[in-house]
């Protein structure tokens, strides 16, 4: 019995530690940012991303930054850091960094800045920031998606990888489909007063249109023949 008690004591002293960072939708994020008196929340987008606009008191340490390890050594690991990022993958990579620096209690907002903003929660913005980069108005995008030919727009953004993968698959089909459809591409950042309206809080988005109705909406990465199969079918 005692050998079986040590053997058991020493699996547990060598077992990996169980990660200390949890997941969270925007609302379970906010109510448990909002329950916690020592939170220290971090915005790891650019600093340009977090001149546009930033959840409030949030501390911007860019994860890209080379000196990003330096800089988070600066917090307190014995109090819960609550990190974002725009739409999810920078913030994962930092609650990663900071689950092996030795922070007890990190938790990543799910969907980041794109989903907190598109649900309509407050931002900390300076004056006129929204008014920058709308690039295509919501009437200019009527127009587009007016047409007796079915319409595919495919808001996409260059830091998103599936994005940038699909592009020259967008492109081919917008060619080989151009008696059929018009098929569109639109840059999220340059475009994020139009997509907040149209409800886009992930990218890259899929959005096809008949004689100017939403038919049909798409995300995440696709292949050609996926697209193909969802263009004929709504032709």
């Amino acid at each position: 019995m005692k050998s079986i008690l040590i053997s058991f004591l020493g699996i547990l002293l060598t077992a990996p530690a169980v990660l200390a960072q949890t997941q969270l939708s925007t609302d379970d994020f906010q109510k448990k940012l909002n329950a916690s008196s020592e939170a220290q929340l971090l915005d790891v987008r650019t600093p340009a991303e977090y001149g546009q606009g930033h959840l409030e008191k949030s501390k911007n340490i860019d994860y890209k930054n080379p000196a990003f390890r330096e800089q988070i050594d600066k917090l307190d690991k014995n109090k819960p850091v609550f990190v974002y990022c725009l739409s999810g993958g920078r913030s994962s990579a930092a609650a990663k960094v900071l689950h092996e620096k030795g922070f007890t209690n990190v938790y990543e907002m799910q969907g980041g800045y794109m989903k907190w903003t598109s649900s309509g929660k407050l931002i900390d913005a300076p004056a006129g920031a929204s008014d920058e980069n709308k690039g295509m108005t919501s009437v200019d995008f009527k127009k587009l998606i007016n047409s007796d030919k079915l319409v595919m727009v495919d808001f996409y953004a260059p830091w998103c990888a599936p994005c940038i993968k699909m592009l020259p698959t967008v492109h081919k089909l917008a060619q080989e489909y151009k008696a059929q459809a018009r098929i569109e591409t639109i840059h999220y950042d340059q475009n994020k007063a139009l997509a907040k309206e149209l409800g886009i809080d992930e990218i890259p988005a899929f959005l096809f249109y008949k004689k100017g109705k939403l038919v049909l909406r798409k995300n995440g990465l696709m292949e050609e023949a996926d697209f193909k199969k969802l263009i004929e079918e709504n032709l």
